[in-house]
């Protein structure tokens, strides 16, 4: 199997697609609103929980978040567009979760992470089962690979 065909593999529900809609809607919003409203949720939020240089930080963050996004819903690549989004929603629930579970305990944590743990539960899930049958990486999955199309065989 060529690294193409490892990437892109998916057995699982065309169904699948609504998880890849939810997931890849939001990081997709998410991504555009850093570069919409960068004082409330890209740079200058960035600086206000005290992540280092929030000036390079918030829109690397929204590109990562935009491209990797849009893979998703795409259904291309999906297992590996979703390895980053995973590690932006860990720094996220350390950064902003964490000091609420320490300062008020676990139902206000709980109560304020709800779409951060639906994400990373979603990302999960596609990073185990893949995009689905609805999907780019189903479809370059069932082309055949282009070393067997030889002259030969050409009628």
């Amino acid at each position: 199997m060529n690294l193409l065909a490892k990437l892109t593999a998916t057995k699982a529900p065309a169904a699948v697609l609504l998880i890849r809609l939810m997931v890849g809607g939001v990081f997709l919003s998410e991504g555009i609103q850093k570069f919409l409203y960068p004082a409330e949720v890209g740079a200058g939020r960035f600086a206000k929980i005290g992540l280092p240089s929030p000036e390079f930080l918030g829109p690397f963050v929204g590109g990562i978040e935009i491209a990797c996004g849009a893979l998703v819903l795409l259904g291309l690549f999906t297992r590996g567009a979703v390895i980053p989004l995973l590690s932006i929603m860990a720094v996220a629930l350390y950064t902003t979760k964490l000091p609420i579970l320490l300062k008020s305990g676990f139902w206000k944590m709980a109560h304020d992470s709800r779409t951060d743990f639906s994400m990373v539960m979603g990302a999960l899930l596609l990073l185990i089962i893949g995009a689905g049958a609805w999907s780019l990486d189903a479809w370059l999955n069932k082309r055949p690979p282009s070393h067997d199309r030889s002259p030969a065989t050409k009628g």
